[in-house]
Formats: structure tokens, sequence, C-alpha cells
């Protein structure tokens, strides 16, 4: 399994585990059948309501079944933390170069370059708009073009360093494995009580980008038991924001964590 390695902002690398090529595959293919199933149910609930509807309003019943279709991946991996259906079953997600959950913008724009997915949605539309292949023109110029771009992104995916798409590259994200010992969710994410008191209220002098990291070098840090990555990070923070704290270095960063899950939801 291929292993990439991010620069952090408290000079740490960290590691990510890139999924295997066939999970990527796999949740496009499961991300393609659910949305082909979908356009078939809506075909039926069309042609079924279609009588005694003018021109206007059948244009637009259309236009707000195909929506969905179109905008699955978007919206499925903002509300879904960087996983569509297909991604959650093949236990891999999107996240940011620092390991981080991307913003809603680099959501956007690694889907808005999604070429290849908006070609195969179109080859969706028109095979479950007809009953059988009729090999006309417009259909095989279809497949062709959605073909072509999806070994377009093949290629991109096998050959470039992060194993990204065009769209990956320019939203500065990367899809990894989440199905590993020592899960960022497990370890950093965690309910604090309303009562909760902060100890290092400074945590929030911190960049975004420094939080990601934080929470990455701690999950880290943990599957592999190395104190010494914590402890970096620690000293780094503590210096940095002028802390003092006689905390081990993973009590110190799980309490930061704490400070600014709670600090930053008040």
């Amino acid at each position: 399994m291929a292993v990439i390695k991010v620069p952090t902002s408290f000079n740490i690398d960290l590691e990510f585990q890139v999924p295997e090529f066939y999970k990527r595959f796999l949740a496009l293919l499961v991300d393609i059948l659910l949305e082909y199933f979908y356009l078939r149910l809506a075909i039926k609930f069309l042609e079924s309501s279609a009588s005694g509807m003018d021109g206007m309003d059948s244009y637009g019943i259309v236009l707000a079944v195909l929506l969905p279709l179109f905008l699955y991946h978007p919206v499925m991996e903002i509300t879904m933390n960087g996983q569509s259906i297909g991604k959650m079953i093949l236990g891999i997600r999107v996240v940011n170069e620092q390991g981080g959950r991307p913003s809603l913008s680099q959501f956007l724009i690694r889907w808005m370059l999604r070429v290849s997915d908006v070609w195969i949605a179109i080859v969706i539309l028109i095979i479950a708009t007809i009953s059988q292949y009729s090999g006309n023109a417009e259909t095989t110029f279809a497949i062709i073009a959605a073909f072509s771009f999806l070994v377009t992104d093949i290629v991109l995916v096998v050959t470039s360093a992060k194993s990204q798409r065009i769209g990956d590259v320019l939203a500065k994200t990367i899809l990894i494995n989440v199905r590993t010992k020592g899960n960022i969710e497990e370890t950093v994410f965690q309910e604090v009580a309303d009562n909760y008191v902060p100890s290092f209220p400074q945590i929030m002098q911190l960049s975004d980008r420094d939080i990601n990291a934080i929470r990455s070098i701690l999950a880290t840090a943990r599957k592999k038991g190395d104190a010494d990555m914590a402890l970096k990070a620690c000293d780094k923070i503590k210096n940095h924001l002028g802390i003092e704290s006689n905390l081990s270095a993973f009590d110190f960063l799980e309490v930061v964590m704490k400070d600014y899950n709670y600090l930053s939801t008040k």
C-alpha cells in the first residue's frame, strides 16, 4: 500500500496511506450504480406525471430531477466529511493536504473539475432514457468522450506523486484510507462537556492549518506510539504561544484539542 509524506507547519512529516487503485475504482462504480438506479426511478416518475403538464412545468421537473445527479458528489462529500456512499463503503476519504477536513471551496473546486464524472453522468442519462443502445452518433460520441476523460483521470492518479486527479491537484486535496488503526476520528474528535473549562485559550491564535496539523500529528503519534513526534509538536506549540505546562506530550496535545473543540463552538 502506497504511503505519502505530508510536511506540516511543525516540521514533522505525516504519513498517509493512499488507497489502492481498485478501491477508488470500486467506490466510483458504486456511486455510478446508485446514480443510474436513481435516474431510472426518476424517469419512471416523470413518465407517470408527464400528462397534464405544459412545456414549462415539465422542463422544471426534469431539471429538478437531474440536479441531484450532478450535485451528488459535492453534496455527499460536504455533508459526509469527505465521503460519498461509494467512498464510505470502500473506506476512503477526501482530506486536504494537511490531513484535515477540506474547506467548502476545496470541495467545490474538486467537484467543478470532475470532468470524467460529468461525462459519465451524461452517459448514464442516455442509457437510462433509451431501452436499447441504438448506436447513433450522439450516443457513441458521449460514450467515447466519457471513456477518454476517465482514462485521462486514471493516468493522472497512477502517475502523480500523491495519486491526485487534476481536481485534487488544484483543490489541494488527497484521498486516504480511513480504515487504519488509530483513525483520527477515534482519537481526536470528541465531545466536550458544556461545563468544560479550557486550560489554554491561546490555542485560538493558531491557524486552521495548524489545528489540522495537530490533529493529524496526535493521531499518527498515537498510532505509532511515537512519543518523540508528540514531544516535538508539544514544544513548538508551547514556544509559539508562550504556554507553560507540566503535562506529558500526549496529555498536552489532548487538552489542546479539547480546548479547541470547546472554544471553536462558543
